[in-house]
């Protein structure tokens, strides 16, 4: 297959709209690199390390949202298992296990092909979209890595909604 490279010419560099919303949000971010730059942000369940790459040969802004949940080798098959059906409930975006350092991380892109710029509501929405998947499962992955519980369970109890307030 013929490797296709189109050229383009961008106003800006994807990821400076990513910053300057960062800063009017008031984010923890740093951008050490012209592609990549990372946000931290706290939630309900724990602080969340966001990282935003743009990827040239794709014209795709990455994010990946990793947690610190470190995966015992005894848990990995549990953790992959809730991996899966976690992933079958999802519309956008997926979880992966990050073989390297053993974490979980959502991960998700942005498609701007042809010079396509992305919008500040773009850029929310990829971070928004992140942080919800990982509040809404991070207690499922607690469970399977420190209460012992399968992965159907663990799924099963942070679907479970309640109505109503006590």
């Amino acid at each position: 297959m013929t490797q296709l490279h189109i050229e383009t010419d961008r106003a800006e560099h994807p990821l400076d709209v990513v910053e300057r919303l960062a800063a009017l949000r008031d984010w923890i971010f740093d951008r050490a690199e012209t592609d990549e730059m990372s946000v931290s942000v706290s939630a309900r369940w724990t602080d969340y390390h966001i990282a935003f790459t743009w990827i040239e040969d794709v014209e795709a802004v990455h994010v990946a949202c990793a947690f610190d949940l470190k995966v015992p080798a005894r848990r990995r098959a549990e953790v992959l298992q809730l991996i899966g059906l976690v992933n079958e409930q999802l519309w956008v975006g997926h979880f992966d296990l990050w073989s390297g350092e053993n974490v979980v991380m959502f991960r998700h892109a942005l498609l701007l092909a042809g010079g396509a710029e992305p919008t500040q509501g773009q850029c929310e929405m990829m971070l928004k979209a992140a942080v919800d998947a990982c509040e809404r499962y991070f207690q499922a992955f607690q469970f399977v890595l420190w209460a012992g519980k399968s992965a159907r369970e663990a799924l099963d109890s942070v679907l479970f909604e309640t109505e109503g307030e006590a």
